[in-house]
């Protein structure tokens, strides 16, 4: 559509692309809210994926109660309904895991790490305007694979084959999502998205700074302790002022 930002683009050909790859066991669910929550991911991405961006935040793919349920990255629903202000029309998976069903915005359960990272944002630039002024949040995979237990299996933990063909598709929407916001700095949200950065930059020769910022998983001991000032200290240290 005239007026679209170009990573709508990208995402659908992204969105396209994953669709028609296949996944062995142990994985026996495979979500993509790109499709079933197009209608918040692409409400995400009109309101806050516009023009270029300093910092580009990566994560690693979709949470069961984040993204999974409001199309956002990172999206713990009441950060995306109050804070971003989107909210809308969330479909089901195809095939849905029992232990992890898909209720979008009316889900209750809350993302630990979306909660950290957003309201990280809120209490340092107020305003999702001024945050996304400057960064724009993105997940590599936009995929979440499930075990028949309903355990989440994280994409680095999928055989060489299966990666390698996913890894493709999403190496090519970052590149092009790079080119596009052309930012100073690309900073994964815990190690896994800082290799696929590198990875990506270094086999293109593109000139910009990669690292990466503690991720906000409860799994992590540091981060349960005060993750806000882990992301202080991690942005002071690459020399990145977040005072408004």
């Amino acid at each position: 559509m005239v007026g679209d930002p170009p990573l709508f683009r990208i995402t659908r050909r992204l969105s396209r692309e994953v669709a028609g790859l296949s996944f062995s066991e142990p994985v026996t669910h495979v979500y993509n809210p790109l499709r079933y929550a197009s209608k918040t991911h692409f409400e995400y991405l009109s309101r806050y994926g516009r023009g270029r961006r300093e910092i580009i935040l990566l994560g690693m793919n979709p949470g069961p109660w984040g993204m999974a349920q409001t199309g956002v990255p990172f999206g713990e629903v009441e950060s995306v309904r109050e804070w971003m202000r989107i909210e809308g029309l969330v479909r089901r998976p195809r095939a849905e895991h029992s232990k992890r069903p898909v209720e979008g915005f009316a889900c209750r359960r809350s993302e630990v790490s979306g909660r950290r990272l957003w309201g990280w944002a809120r209490d340092r630039f107020t305003s999702p305007e001024r945050f996304f002024a400057r960064f724009f949040v993105a997940n590599y995979c936009p995929l979440i694979f499930l075990e028949a237990s309903g355990r989440n299996r994280t994409p680095d933990k999928l055989p060489s084959d299966e990666r390698k063909r996913l890894f493709g598709a999403c190496d090519r929407a970052l590149l092009d999502m790079i080119k596009e916001m052309r930012p100073q700095y690309l900073l994964g949200i815990g190690k896994f998205a800082e290799k696929r950065l590198r990875s990506v930059v270094t086999e293109e020769g593109v000139d910009v700074l990669v690292s990466s910022i503690p991720h906000p998983s409860p799994a992590s001991p540091l981060a349960n302790r005060g993750w806000a000032q882990l992301a202080d200290r991690a942005f002071a240290d690459l020399g990145i002022s977040i005072r408004q």
